[in-house]
This record gives C-alpha cells, sequence and structure tokens, in this order.
C-alpha cells in the first residue's frame, strides 16, 4: 500500500502545467501542420507550400496543492517542505499532459483545399479531488503514520497514439469575407490505461503496527470504503516487458471552422492585362481572424481490461503481505472482498472547445485571444480532462522568425507568464517560463521544444522595380507599363514610333496617322493625307478630287471659261458667239496699245485701255491668253525680234502688275516674221506694228 500512496504523492507534488500543448506557439500563423492540433481549418490558405515536423514534444501539467519559486528551487540547501507554499482543500486536484507530434506533413492540393498526415503519441494523467488533509498526513516528517480520509476521489493515467489525416477547404472567399473549414480524422490505438476510484475510503498507517517476531516490525493498514479499479490486461506485471495492448483501438476527430474580416483584401492580389490574377500568398491578409474548434471527439475501447470493485474493509494488514503480493490487483484479491468483476472500458479522448481571436495591428505585431475549455466534467472517470484555460498572446511575426508572451488564467493555477519563439526550423517555448521564476507560489510549468522543415510561400518579387510583380512581368528584369505586361514598349515597325502609340505596330506609318501608312480609299493613286476627296476619284491637279462640270458641257471648270454656258471643247466650253465676241474685243483694245518710237515703253494714254482689256481677262478667269509682239521690217532683223519680244513683256508685265496671273499669259515676240501687210509701204508698216492678244484654245 505505501507504493502506491507514495506514487500518488509523487504526482500530486508535481510541478507541471495545465493539459494545453504547445501555447503560443499555436496561435503563430507560421506553426504549419501544428495548426491541425487546435484547429484542422488552420492548414488550408497558410503561409506554406509544404511543412514538415521531424519531432516535437510538449509536456505540462498543473496541480492546486504545492507552490513554489523555481528560481529559489534550484539553490543549495532549499527546503521543499519547508519552503513551498500549500493551499491543502478538501478537492485538490492535478493533471499532466505529454503531447509528441511525431513525423507529420502538410502541403496544398490546390489554392483552396489542403492535406495534414500526421502521428501522434499522448499521455494523460488526471487525479481528481484529493483531501489535501491526505497530502498533509503522508508529507508530515514528525511520523512515520498517516492517516487517509477520502469521500470521494479519482485518479486516472492514459497513453494512446494517433494517426490522423487532416483536410480543410476554403468555404467563402467573398473580397473581405473569408471562411474556412477543417476535418481531422484519427485513428487511435490504446498504450495502456488504469484508473481508480474511492468512495468513502478511510486508511490507517501504522508504520509499526505489526510484530512479526525477533523485536521486529511492520507496518500496519487498516482500511474501509469502497474502490473501483481497472487496468489493461498486463498492468499489474512486473517483469516490465511492455506490449502494446492488444483489442485496445478507437477513432476520433476534430472539426474547426475560421472567419477571417479582410478590409483590405484587393491589396493582397495583382490582375495582368490577360485578367491572370495572382495572390499574394505569403501575406496574412486579415485584420481580424475568429476561429472556432472542438477537438479530441472520441475514445478508445480496451476490450481486454479488467475492470474491478472492492469493499476494502480490513484491519491490522501486514505491509509485507503488500510488498509480496504478485501485483497490486494479486494484494486486493487476496485480503478484501471483490464486489464486481467486469471485462472492457472505454477511455473517452479529452474533448474541448477552442475559440481563438486574433487581432493584427500590422504585418508584424498581433495580439491573440484564446480559450480552451474541457467539455468533459470531473465527475467522469474515465475520460481524460483538459484544464479550462483563457490567454493572451502578445505576438511578434515574421517569415522566418517569431517571438510571443503568452499571459494565461489557468484552472486551479491562476495567472501564469510566459514566452516562446520560433527560429526557421526550430521552436521552443514555455507558458509559464516567466511565472516560474518570479512567483513564489508557482504551482506549475512547461516547456516544448521541436524540429521542423518549413517551405514557406516564396513573397512576390519585382527585380526591374516597374511596380508590376516577376510572375505577372513578362520582362522581369526590364521596366516597363502595366499595359504591355511589364516590358518596355518597343517599335516592331522602325517608324520612330513606339507600339504603345502606334495603331499599326507592324506596318511602318506617320505620326500624323498615328503610326500607320496612309491609304487611298478612292485608288485614285493619291494618298488620303493629301486627297482632298478621299471618298471620291479624283486627279492630282485638283488635290485628288474629281473635276466639276458645271454647264455639263464636257468640258471641266477648270477649263471652261464659260462655266455656266454650254459651249463645245474647240471653244474652251463657251459658245462660238461668245468666243468670237471675246477675240473681236481683244483685237478692238489690242489696237489702241501704243509704245513710245523705238522703245518697249507704254505710252501714257494707252493706260486707260489696258486696264479695260484687265476687266475683260478677269471676266474669264479659266481662259489663257498668248500676247504676241510684231513689228515691219525697218531696221535690222534682230533688233526687232529683240524690240517685239520686250513690247510683249512690258503688257505682260502690266497685266500681271494689276492682278493677272502670270501663268494665264504667254509673251511671244515674232519681230518681223508675221506681216499682215506689206512693208513697202508706209501704211502697211504700220499695221504690221502691232500687240495681238489671242484666247489659247485647248
Amino acid at each position: 500500500m505505501k507504493k502506491i500512496i507514495v506514487s500518488i504523492l509523487l504526482i500530486v507534488v508535481s510541478f507541471f502545467l495545465n493539459a494545453q500543448s504547445y501555447i503560443g506557439f499555436l496561435s503563430d500563423n507560421y506553426s504549419g501542420v501544428h495548426g491541425v492540433i487546435s484547429n484542422p481549418a488552420n492548414i488550408v490558405d497558410s503561409r506554406f507550400k509544404t511543412d514538415i515536423n521531424l519531432a516535437g514534444t510538449s509536456v505540462f501539467g498543473s496541480n492546486d496543492y504545492f507552490g513554489i519559486n523555481l528560481f529559489d528551487a534550484t539553490k543549495d540547501g532549499y527546503s521543499f517542505d519547508s519552503e513551498s507554499k500549500k493551499s491543502p482543500l478538501d478537492d485538490n486536484n492535478a493533471a499532466l499532459n505529454i503531447d509528441i507530434l511525431g513525423p507529420a506533413f502538410m502541403f496544398n492540393l490546390s489554392d483552396k483545399s489542403s492535406l495534414a498526415l500526421f502521428t501522434r503519441a499522448r499521455s494523460f494523467a488526471n487525479i481528481n479531488e484529493i483531501n489535501g488533509a491526505t497530502i498533509a498526513s503522508i508529507d508530515d516528517d514528525t511520523t512515520d503514520d498517516y492517516n487517509i480520509n477520502e469521500a470521494d476521489f479519482s485518479v486516472l493515467g492514459h497513453a494512446w497514439a494517433e494517426f490522423g489525416i487532416s483536410y480543410a477547404r476554403v468555404l467563402l472567399n467573398n473580397k473581405q469575407h473569408f471562411l474556412k473549414g477543417g476535418l481531422t480524422l484519427k485513428y487511435l490505438q490504446g498504450l495502456g490505461s488504469t484508473y481508480a476510484t474511492g468512495n468513502e475510503l478511510i486508511l490507517n498507517y501504522d508504520a509499526d503496527g505489526t510484530d512479526i517476531g525477533g523485536g521486529q516490525t511492520t507496518g500496519s493498514i487498516s482500511t474501509s470504503g469502497n474502490i473501483t479499479y481497472a487496468r489493461y490486461a498486463d498492468f499489474d506485471n512486473d517483469d516490465y516487458d511492455y506490449e502494446v495492448p492488444d483489442n485496445s483501438v478507437g477513432f476520433g476527430g476534430d472539426l474547426g471552422f475560421i472567419y477571417e474580416w479582410r478590409p483590405n483584401h484587393a491589396d493582397y492580389k495583382k490582375s495582368d492585362t490577360d485578367s491572370i490574377t495572382y495572390k499574394y500568398k505569403d501575406k496574412n491578409k486579415y485584420k481580424l481572424k475568429i476561429g472556432l474548434s472542438i477537438t479530441d471527439i472520441g475514445y478508445i475501447d480496451y476490450k481486454d481490461g479488467i475492470k474491478e470493485g472492492y469493499n476494502v474493509t480490513n484491519t491490522a494488514v501486514s505491509e509485507d503481505e503488500y510488498d509480496n503480493s504478485d501485483d497490486f490487483g494479486d494484494f486486493l484479491n487476496t485480503f478484501y472482498t471483490r464486489t464486481n468483476l467486469g471485462m472492457g472500458y472505454i477511455i473517452d479522448l479529452p474533448t474541448a472547445l477552442h475559440l481563438n481571436v486574433d487581432w493584427s495591428f500590422n504585418s508584424k505585431l498581433f495580439l491573440n485571444f484564446n480559450t480552451d475549455l474541457s467539455l468533459i466534467s470531473k465527475d467522469r472517470i474515465t475520460a481524460n480532462r483538459i484544464s479550462n484555460v483563457v490567454s493572451l498572446i502578445p505576438r511578434y511575426e515574421r517569415k522566418w522568425f517569431s517571438f510571443y508572451i503568452p499571459l494565461s488564467v489557468i484552472e486551479n493555477n491562476g495567472f501564469r507568464m510566459g514566452a516562446g519563439l520560433r527560429a526557421g526550423p526550430l521552436y521552443v517555448g514555455s507558458g509559464t517560463v516567466i511565472s516560474a521564476f518570479t512567483s513564489d507560489n508557482n504551482r506549475g510549468a512547461d516547456v516544448y521544444a521541436g524540429l521542423k522543415i518549413p517551405v514557406y510561400h516564396s513573397a512576390s518579387k519585382d527585380k526591374d522595380d516597374d511596380g508590376i510583380i516577376d510572375k505577372l512581368d513578362d520582362c522581369p528584369k526590364e521596366p516597363g507599363p502595366v499595359e504591355n505586361k511589364g516590358c518596355p514598349w518597343g517599335d516592331a515597325d522602325e517608324d520612330g514610333l513606339l507600339d504603345n502609340i502606334d495603331k499599326c505596330p507592324e506596318e511602318g506609318g506617320t505620326l500624323e496617322n498615328n503610326g500607320c501608312p496612309w491609304g487611298d480609299k478612292d485608288g485614285d493613286s493619291i494618298l488620303d493625307n493629301v486627297d482632298a476627296c478621299p471618298d471620291l476619284v479624283g486627279t492630282k491637279e485638283n488635290n485628288g478630287c474629281p473635276w466639276k462640270d458645271t454647264d455639263g458641257d464636257g468640258v471641266y471648270d477648270k477649263d471652261d471659261i464659260c462655266i455656266n454656258e454650254v459651249g463645245t471643247v474647240a471653244n474652251n466650253g463657251c459658245p462660238e458667239e461668245v468666243i468670237e465676241k471675246l477675240q473681236k474685243t481683244l483685237d478692238d483694245y489690242a489696237k489702241v496699245i501704243l509704245f513710245n518710237h523705238g522703245k518697249s515703253s507704254i505710252k501714257e494714254e494707252s493706260t486707260e485701255v489696258l486696264s479695260e482689256i484687265i476687266e475683260v481677262l478677269n471676266a474669264y478667269p479659266n481662259a489663257s491668253f498668248t500676247i504676241e509682239g510684231h513689228t515691219d521690217s525697218i531696221g535690222s532683223y534682230e533688233l526687232n525680234q529683240k524690240l517685239s519680244e520686250a513690247r510683249v513683256n512690258s503688257v505682260k508685265n502690266f497685266l500681271v502688275k494689276n492682278g493677272i496671273d502670270a501663268s494665264r499669259l504667254i509673251a511671244i515676240g515674232y519681230g518681223e516674221r508675221r506681216p499682215i501687210a506689206t512693208n513697202m509701204y508706209k501704211d502697211g508698216r504700220a499695221k504690221n506694228r502691232r500687240v495681238e492678244i489671242n484666247l489659247i484654245k485647248k
């Protein structure tokens, strides 16, 4: 019996924290595959391509009887019995949890779904409602005797292995509202279990109560009350040849959801001109994240387990009898009355509800609020149970490094303060390390550590600093606009216009035509840029427009000197009588153009006649004329020729000076070559000295 009492005492006075795992680390967005422990939805839309856990261990527990200062306890001469603080109650409690996450990994099936596979070994010990007076009696160094008086108590130890698969999926992604959910299914292998309960148990131990002769004594045990003792079949064997219990399997599951509020959701994705969207998978996008999950739903069925009930009323049982028994079960069956015997029992998992709220101040600083609430009653003696915890965890977080300081209020332990960090593949921490060395009444301590291989999503890069990330940049080493997919604009047709403003980037063109070559819509061989009538076939002389024929006489207006009168081609579009009248008028005027004798200068009295000739020429703006000069034969041939040329040019210059277009006039000097009368007589020579203005017929 003393062995059992000492074992119980060692558990009760052990200094462990609550039955939660990896405090602080699980709040980290870079906890990776560990996220399935608290909420399976964590693994989807994470910051990882994949995450591989090599090994990690978390050990913690709690009691509400003994409290110490761990810093003082490490000093030489520290007295646990005298210097520790004791808090005896009618129902003191203790809990122990060892959680080992073995090889595990997670990976993404797609942008909206992820999968995780993991192995895990766990061990729980729960001791409930032990009277503080019992512990004080056993711990009393003034005597070897002690008394136990327990109305009701329970002790449960359980270890098992898990082989789990988690699937998580994005359920809603509607701009600033994001929801994901996850499910874990676990195959459970029991590794061993035992539990005991007592009702109205009274035990008195007298260290010298049994005389064994020869002046020697041994302890004497007197008991009353009832106990229930259950264990897997090989628990009482003393050969230490451990084997995994047969027929001790079960199934379990976790279910969780996470909502994220993303008011700046548009900042975390980019699209190119082809509407291909790139999402910043390496960035946390939420301002507020709320997670809710239920974990460890299930049980393990120890089908070969043994469950026995005993009435332990007996007096003066020798301690030697206990020491010489094969095992505790053999001792009970020998000295007490078995009231019932059963085969097989079920141990429930420590089902718990988790609420996690995470607020992002910026990309590096976060504040996490977390509650872990047991859904298992203390009265449920065949179930493991976590301790209720409320935590506030400020956190500094980066891809390769995180640091957190969990501030927790723990059931049966009060306020605790710890610290933890993650540096690349290493994670280490404790939810109570600061309190453990600063509080004089520390009733808990915990530690966790492990190694993993994280493979994070790559950060978006922009090598050329053009504002377009390389994944969407067709020219990641050359800056260019988003309209050209990050490439600089070229000049494919080498026409001097960049392709972004060149409407015909494959054809050489001009700036005036937006980089396109000028066309010829009407096919008149005159390019549209110089064609005044680009839709009508015309001529170059008329700027690409067709010539008009106002009077419809077949003579274009440009050649028709009588635009509004029907005429003939021979008469430049005029009726015969108009031409005859025009020519006669010109002949009459020309006869009175007089020159100074032997000179080309026009006499003053001819000015009025020339002005009237100008009026006639202006009346026919499309007509062209020749100005022909003639002389008599007096004088040399050469002199006469020059004189005739000089005189017609004087007339032409007068007309041009007074508004007649020079292109309409042709001045010709004939000299004496074209007489109209004989030069033998004075009268004939006078007729030959003349100037003629003639209409040019086309």
